[in-house]
């Protein structure tokens, strides 16, 4: 009934010969394949899982600075997000950030905490808070810094600066037509 066959896919070489546990994640795992199971009715590439992959593939780049100073990616995220727009309420950086209320939260509590980040109530309504970034904050991502346009320097040199510039356009373009 199942067939053990090579599945390739850009990202992923998978072995199926039998019925086994787990899923590849960059490495070989044997699962069973029938297929007669194949969904021929979904004609399109899978866009989500192409953007996803891409931004894995870019941001494997990053993540080994941001460990090294002890930062998550969502807190990054965080941080860029208020060296580029200023301080902001936490509706405003979740819809930024993609980031959940109740991840948010969490993220924002530990920052806090780090020293990284402040939260102030506004004085004309007690219920809004106000994130900033601290002066550590600011000394951190200053320290990044270099690494890290070093690291879009390193892409950029790979895929391109017409290419880099170009997706940076149509990136800019998909958002506004999806918004």
């Amino acid at each position: 009934m199942f067939a053990n066959i090579l599945v390739s896919q850009p990202s992923c070489a998978v072995l199926s010969s039998g019925f086994t546990r787990g899923l590849c994640r960059r490495g070989q795992s044997t699962l069973p394949y029938d297929p007669a199971m194949s969904v021929p009715q979904l004609k399109h590439r899978n866009l989500p899982l192409l953007l996803l992959q891409a931004r894995e593939g870019i941001f494997s780049r990053f993540r080994p600075l941001l460990n090294a100073v002890g930062l998550t990616e969502q807190q990054w995220r965080v941080v860029r997000a208020l060296l580029d727009h200023g301080p902001l309420e936490p509706r405003q950086i979740g819809e930024i950030c993609c980031l959940s209320s109740p991840s948010l939260a969490g993220i924002l509590a530990r920052m806090d905490d780090m020293g990284l980040v402040r939260r102030e109530r506004l004085e004309h309504d007690q219920r809004r808070v106000m994130v900033a970034v601290t002066e550590k904050g600011q000394s951190l991502a200053a320290e990044l810094a270099p690494r890290i346009e070093q690291t879009y320097a390193e892409l950029e040199a790979q895929v391109g600066q017409d290419f880099a510039r170009e997706l940076y356009k149509m990136l800019d373009e998909l958002q506004t037509r999806l918004s």
